[in-house]
């Protein structure tokens, strides 16, 4: 190691040795900024995981843009709009099909060996092909039989036991909101923080689950545009036919990074996931902080002979921020590889897109270091300040 640095820095790694000396001191600040790594992988982790499984199911639809209630910020809450509003957009120049699509919550109670809250989406199954992935097209000719159900596979919880049995046994029969309902396929989407999983049922099925609800008011309205056309020029066209209180059309695209935004930035589980990232930080520059201004303390009389024969405060200072450097890689290393355990544990428990990232591994490895180098510049300022006849 010394012998490395000697050549990166071309010169003797002072402040490698100085952390060196004292191995007690130097195994406490890489566990404490390890620590600090691990919270904010930690929480930019559940951040990430927040995001992607906002966009699993728009990522399933092959439409190109969505009719929603006005106000919608969710796939899940999205409010009631006229299904004259199909009709409509099918009159706009561009257009190649229009589908409505139900949105419910359904409790799978009684088979699993756990409740399932699942979100429900109820389509026409005849728009199955052309609107969604083949995994859930193939169960178009199941949901035309009344009751019957196609669950999502990785839904969390779910006993890998039933996961076989709708795969690959006969119907599988449950009761749900007093109606008799059949589990008769599956499909993949993955769990994500408002529910366990995913169902889909036709929309016949839907209104029958759900006797409230009314086949004339969908929650969305999906759209697939003709091939060629101009996506801009059909939503500038449809916005204006539909140009009405209470509806509003986006790209597929639009309403997924909006949800995804208004899930991190509005909603409450998302602010606290990057407070606790920003908290990380703060613990990780008190840290290194703290452990620098230590070691400039104890060789304070070193330094203040260096500076007394001519030694610059340039060279303090690159002293001072070789420790740095040390403690924030020191410390990111372990943190990022407990982070890759805990993020596998994490994922095959809840079912969650938990997984270690290059670009997250960057982020904190990047922000490890500049906080460090932060923490450096103020921990030398001491020395840079000081007069050398008054540090003995």
């Amino acid at each position: 190691m010394t012998y490395l640095l000697e050549i990166l820095l071309r010169r003797l790694p002072v402040g490698w040795l100085q952390l060196r000396h004292r191995k007690g001191r130097l195994i406490a600040a890489i566990a404490g900024v390890a620590f600090a790594c691990l919270l904010v992988f930690f929480q930019l982790g559940f951040l990430g995981a927040l995001t992607t499984a906002v966009g699993l199911p728009y990522q399933k639809t092959s439409a190109d843009l969505i009719i929603s209630g006005a106000g919608t910020r969710t796939l899940q809450d999205g409010a009631n709009i006229p299904r004259q509003v199909m009709l409509d957009a099918l009159s706009v120049p561009g257009i190649a099909a229009a589908t409505p699509l139900f949105v419910g919550t359904l409790r799978l109670e009684g088979v699993n060996t756990t409740d399932l809250a699942l979100t429900v989406f109820g389509a026409n199954p005849s728009a199955l092909a052309p609107f969604w992935d083949a995994d859930i097209a193939a169960g178009a000719e199941r949901l035309r039989q009344a009751d019957t159900v196609l669950l999502d596979k990785k839904s969390r919880f779910l006993d890998p036991a039933l996961r076989e049995r709708v795969e690959n046994g006969p119907p599988l029969m449950f009761e749900a909101n007093k109606r008799q309902l059949a589990l008769a396929g599956s499909f993949a989407i993955g769990a994500g923080f408002e529910s366990d999983g995913y169902a889909f049922v036709s929309d016949q099925t839907f209104l029958r689950i759900f006797p409230d609800r009314s086949a004339r008011a969908p929650n969305h309205v999906l759209v697939r545009l003709s091939a060629g056309v101009d996506a801009q020029q059909v939503l500038a066209a449809l916005r204006a036919k539909l140009d009405v209180p209470g509806v509003l059309v986006r790209t597929v695209a639009d309403a997924r990074s909006g949800e995804q935004a208004y899930q991190t930035v509005e909603r409450p589980i998302g602010v606290i996931f990057g407070f606790g990232a920003i908290m990380g930080i703060m613990v990780g520059l008190v840290i290194v902080y703290q452990v620098l201004s230590t070691e400039v303390s104890d060789h304070i009389r070193e330094y203040a002979t260096l500076k007394a024969i001519g030694y610059r405060n340039r060279y303090f200072t690159s002293v001072v921020l070789e420790q740095a450097v040390i403690l924030a890689i020191g410390g990111f290393v372990p943190g990022a590889l407990v982070a890759s355990l805990i993020y596998s544990a994490l994922a095959d428990t809840t079912g969650l897109p938990l997984g270690m990232t290059l670009d997250r591994a960057m982020s904190v490895v990047v922000g490890a270091l500049v906080a460090a180098i932060l923490s450096g510049l103020f921990a030398a300022r001491r020395v840079a300040t000081a007069d050398p006849a008054e540090l003995y």
